[in-house]
């Protein structure tokens, strides 16, 4: 399970920081990168989508901690873990805002790391279950869908939905602002879609044209998320731009 979770570190001090990687490349996770500077956290989150983040609270430069992580949270809802030396009140206060999953105090052993970050693991997996049963079912009409979850329909116009995923069994439907999940393969939820909006550009994604911020040779992008194009249905999606 460690395989598939990418952890990103963001700490000024890179002694520690080097130590860090090491310790989770030897407990089987994957580190997408090593940050030093707020900004350039900022960029690596949006690039690489890392699962889990390891963010120093105290960091040096333009921006602390606790300001790169709101940043990023306005485009990314990505675990976080705080690294912190700083224990004062006010501090975690403003901590709390960002809704961490965890508080790791330095300095710490490798056992204290891999029992928290163990934790965080658990704690995500439980809430992606949860989304996937909690949003089952989907009714749709001409201009909207509804989607049944907890024993109520949540209405989602169909000019705002950017984008359908598709994983495995379920679809992933994203907004500018809600993610839902239900249970149905993407093709089979795509057939309910009368709208032409909505095009497949790969086997794993549907996308509504109208949302189109940029189309590359083989991806494109909508609200800074980078979906991969395949060559059998770049033509379609080229013409139907065309119309647009």
């Amino acid at each position: 399970m460690n395989d598939n979770i990418r952890i990103l570190i963001v700490e000024d001090d890179m002694i520690i920081a080097a130590n860090i990687s090491l310790q989770l490349s030897k407990l089987g996770y994957e580190v997408t990168g090593i940050e030093s500077r707020g900004e350039d956290a900022i960029n690596h989150a949006r690039e690489n989508h890392p699962d889990i983040i390891l963010m120093d609270i105290n960091l040096k430069g333009q921006l602390n901690g606790i300001e790169t992580a709101k940043s990023i949270q306005k485009f990314f809802d990505i675990p976080l873990i705080y690294l912190t030396a700083n224990s004062d009140e006010d501090s975690f206060q403003k901590a709390k805002e960002t809704h961490p999953y965890a508080f790791i105090t330095k300095p710490f052993n490798k056992l204290n790391l891999e029992r928290t970050i163990a934790l965080v693991v658990e704690k995500i997996t439980e809430e992606n279950v949860e989304k996937k049963i909690g949003a089952s079912t989907v009714e749709t009409l001409e201009d909207r869908i509804f989607i049944r979850s907890q024993n109520k329909l949540i209405k989602v116009m169909l000019d705002e939905i950017l984008y359908i995923e598709a994983e495995r069994n379920y679809c992933n439907i994203i907004t500018s602002d809600q993610h839902f999940t239900i249970v149905s393969p993407l093709n089979t939820f795509c057939e309910k879609i009368v709208s032409k909006d909505f095009l497949r550009v790969h086997r794993s994604y549907v996308v509504n044209i109208k949302k189109l911020d940029a189309v590359g040779d083989s991806h494109l992008e909508i609200n800074r998320k980078v979906i991969p194009i395949s060559r059998m249905f770049k033509e379609n999606l080229m013409n139907s731009i065309k119309r647009i």
